[in-house]
């Protein structure tokens, strides 16, 4: 049986991490950035046991930096990594086609800032005809009212918004699943 629509499909899936740069992660409040850090490397190590193709972006490298250097480790080896200086993921040269080329059409999203990149990204991405999933324990913005009511944005243009548990498990679908053991593993594991 295929999994409902609103659940996350490994076979369909493609996880998009959205500016995951170290100073930018500076700014946000630390605790927010440990948890989005966490979260990510999980949902990484996750996509990669199982397959998912991982898409990052870059908000203005030269100014920012580059990817936090513990969540580039875990790129799994096929990950795309684009700069930008557009806020959406879609303004990043050559991400929609890309993205395209997976094959996939649900968008998990994850990064930060909430309220500006990533619901950028999700609005674009529903325009061009994904199905878009933000996970608000994977997404953070420098001012915690501000994810907040992106949060609420996107749910009201239909973006479901869950969690990065929930994500591994429908990724999986069954216990009997052959990478069950690896993958719910990785919950217990301390990043």
């Amino acid at each position: 049986m295929a999994p409902h629509p609103d659940l996350a499909d490994c076979a369909d899936s493609a996880l998009v991490v959205v500016d995951l740069q170290g100073r930018l992660s500076a700014a946000m409040p630390a605790d927010e950035a440990e948890r989005v850090a966490k979260a990510t490397l999980r949902l990484l190590k996750a996509a990669d046991c199982l397959g998912v193709p991982v898409l990052a972006t870059e908000q203005y490298p030269q100014g920012l930096g580059p990817t936090q250097a513990e969540i580039a480790a875990a790129w799994p080896s096929a990950t795309s990594v684009f700069a930008k200086t557009g806020f959406s993921c879609c303004r990043a040269p050559g991400f929609v086609e890309a993205l395209a080329e997976s094959g996939r059409r649900q968008v998990l999203l994850v990064g930060q800032e909430a309220h500006v990149c990533v619901l950028q990204s999700a609005y674009d991405l529903l325009q061009l005809g994904y199905r878009v999933q933000v996970l608000g324990d994977a997404v953070c913005s420098r001012n915690p009212e501000h994810k907040a009511s992106a949060l609420r944005r996107l749910q009201s243009r239909q973006v479901i918004v869950t969690n990065h548990e929930s994500v591994l498990f429908e990724w999986l679908g069954d216990a009997a699943h052959p990478q069950f053991k690896a993958v719910s593993a990785l919950l217990r594991e301390k990043i």
